[in-house]
């Protein structure tokens, strides 16, 4: 989406350079003596070097340049990008030496390669350096700076540099706004660089930019980042011409967003609106993750097949979204497929195997594809860590996970972040080693943040440690005021520990500060399309055929065993009240509308927003002997794979 700004130079030398190339030109005239036997240090060496440049002949070009005493501003431009394509610094900083020794120094179009080179080079701070020493700045240069700046991942330098650059007067053009977006996109400073990024638009608006595929769509990506869904849904709908770049950016801010369906709903609309527009390895990697999120195994192989007939096989990021597609889909087998198939792995596509493993409760296997990429010579990324942590964590493996954490700084040289902090929380909560998980957070260097205290939080929850809970609820309180979350979950607590006091206090807190909880919602796809359900759902045309199958299941399940958890429901209100708000959560409806609509013997894949809760559990576990039927429900945390009334996660969750 970024485009180089390119410039047409004009080859001037300096004044000075010039008249001493008259000079010469005028001492070996045609009619002189001295033409007969030109000197080597007189000669124009300048089309030489450029052709060397032209070559890819670095290191000869550079070995001339020192004896050609009036290089052009062509020979320059060549040698810089000649040093830019060999990766080559040290040969760039003679380059650059030689030019400033040459008046050159103040040339604002040299300075826009050099910048660039910079960049390329991973030089960032001899980019600024560049930057700061030229005194005539043209738009040519600040925007060089701001594409450098932006791509290396300082968005506030390239910001504070924007807003000195308005100071001045200096107007900006359409590459401006671009890269000064992309600079909100890639700023630390989430809430400033939001606030940035609106004004910037209102900017682009004002100067009737609005029609600039380019920046429509970087405003699409910068408010996809900072979850405006609705915001980037006005710019799409909004741009006058839309290229592959624009819609693949739109299905990847539904996708990023927990907007899957639309998603999937965008992709099917470019498809029908623009038969000859193909899409490419970065609209399939966006669709994948919707299929991913939505459980929607079908859609998933459909999209599978359209990679394999247009040879989008070949390349790493999707195939590794194609993996996690069908690993998150619930069919593990096809998942392991993909990735022995695969011709190239890197590292992305072992941490998606080992993730794979570890959200379907195998820590034992993620465990093993750890060892056997390590082994192989891959150098495990931070994520590595937080896939096989969190496999760890969801098998019980304490002692394994410990030792893991351990070696990342002692073998790998990784330092633990907050994340990877949360996953030992974790792992340590649910195996309810409580103390130990809250001396780990008070032995950190950092502060712990919203991740770990969340993670200590959820494993008061599975636990009812009240203690913890009201301690890590305290931190949370001030670190996400407005998350609903955290209170649901601390309600929960005192619930379970029949606090109800406290309870009423928690509720009233949610209230009086507006805050809402996050309704349930499941998706369940039945020949090829997908459906939504939310709790108490009375918009599906099925929905008193799925009440009454819902009644009837629970009615036989109950003199088989099967006892309603009424503590799930936190409303003052009788048994027969909290069964039956029960039978409305989202999950139970979604089952008993695969139960109506699917075909005998199919296995029934549903995903959730939210965890599942203890009464779902059971009365999915319960189902799935009375129906006989295999159910898949993948929730916020895990896979729970439902067969003749046991669960795969063996009541480890």
């Amino acid at each position: 989406m970024l485009q180089i700004q390119t410039l047409q130079p004009t080859y001037l030398a300096p004044l000075h350079h010039r008249r001493r190339r008259d000079a010469v030109a005028f001492n070996h005239s045609p009619t002189s003596p001295a033409s007969l036997t030109v000197p080597i240090s007189t000669t124009n060496k300048n089309p030489l070097i450029q052709s060397l440049c032209k070559k890819g002949q670095l290191k000869q070009a550079i070995h001339l340049l020192s004896h050609e005493q009036n290089p052009t501003q062509q020979t320059y431009e060549l040698l810089i990008q000649s040093c830019a394509r060999k990766k080559s610094l040290s040969h760039a900083f003679t380059v650059h030496r030689n030019l400033t020794d040459n008046g050159f120094h103040q040339d604002s179009f040299l300075a826009t390669k050099l910048i660039d080179m910079y960049a390329e080079l991973d030089s960032i701070q001899d980019a600024r350096k560049v930057f700061d020493e030229i005194t005539q700045r043209t738009i040519y240069v600040w925007n060089a700076i701001f594409r450098a700046l932006s791509l290396s991942g300082y968005g506030e330098e390239v910001l504070s540099l924007y807003r000195r650059m308005n100071q001045i007067g200096m107007p900006s053009d359409r590459f401006t706004y671009t890269y000064t977006l992309k600079a909100c996109v890639v700023s630390e400073n989430k809430l400033s660089s939001a606030w940035r990024g609106k004004e910037i638009h209102a900017h682009v608006l004002r100067l009737g930019y609005e029609s600039h595929v380019h920046i429509m769509t970087t405003l699409i990506d910068m408010y996809a980042k900072f979850g405006c869904v609705e915001n980037a849904k006005l710019v799409f709908s909004s741009m006058p011409v839309r290229n592959l770049v624009s819609w693949t950016a739109m299905i990847a801010c539904f996708a990023k967003n927990g907007r899957p369906l639309e998603a999937l709903e965008l992709f099917h609309e470019m498809m029908l609106e623009n038969g000859d527009m193909l899409p490419n390895s970065v609209t399939m990697v966006s669709v994948l993750q919707a299929c991913a999120a939505l459980s929607a195994l079908e859609q998933g192989k459909l999209v599978h097949g359209y990679i394999l007939r247009k040879s989008l096989d070949s390349i790493l990021p999707v195939m590794s979204a194609l993996l996690t597609m069908y690993s998150r889909c619930g069919d593990l087998q096809l998942a392991e497929n993909v990735f022995h198939q695969m011709k190239r792995r890197d590292v992305v596509a072992w941490n998606s195997l080992i993730s794979s493993y570890g959200i379907h409760g195998l820590g034992s296997k993620a465990l093993a594809a750890f060892r056997e990429m390590v082994q192989l010579g891959f150098s495990p990324s931070p994520i590595s860590f937080i896939s096989v942590l969190g496999a760890c964590s969801h098998s019980g493996l304490v002692d394994e996970g410990k030792l893991l954490f351990d070696s990342m700084v002692k073998e790998h040289g990784i330092h633990p972040t907050v994340e990877h902090y949360a996953c030992m929380v974790d792992l340590l909560g649910r195996a309810n080693r409580l103390d130990e998980a809250a001396k780990l957070i008070a032995d950190m260097r950092d502060e712990p943040g919203h991740i770990v205290w969340g993670s200590l939080l959820g494993s008061c929850r599975i636990h009812c440690n009240v203690d913890l809970a009201e301690r890590a609820s305290r931190r949370l309180f001030e670190l996400e005021p407005r998350n609903a979350g955290n209170y649901v979950l601390l309600a929960d607590i005192y619930a379970d520990a029949k606090m109800w006091d406290e309870v009423k206090r928690v509720k009233k807190l949610l209230v009086s500060r507006g805050l809402q909880k996050v309704s349930g919602c499941s998706w369940i796809e039945v020949k090829r399309k997908i459906y939504a359900f939310k709790c108490v759902d009375e918009l599906n045309p099925q929905i008193e055929l799925i009440h009454a199958l819902l009644v009837k299941l629970s009615k036989e399940m109950m003199e088989n065993g099967y006892v309603p958890v009424t503590k799930e429901v936190l409303y003052d209100v009788d048994i027969d009240e909290k069964q039956r708000l029960l039978l409305g959560h989202s999950e139970k409806l979604a089952v008993a509308y695969g139960l109506i609509n699917c075909s005998k013997g199919e296995t029934i894949r549903i995903t959730k927003n939210l965890r599942l809760c203890e009464d779902c559990h059971s009365f999915l576990r319960y189902i799935s002997k009375f129906a006989k039927r295999e159910i898949l429900v993948r929730d916020i945390n895990r896979f729970h794979h439902f067969k003749d009334g046991e669960c795969s996660c063996k009541e480890y969750w």
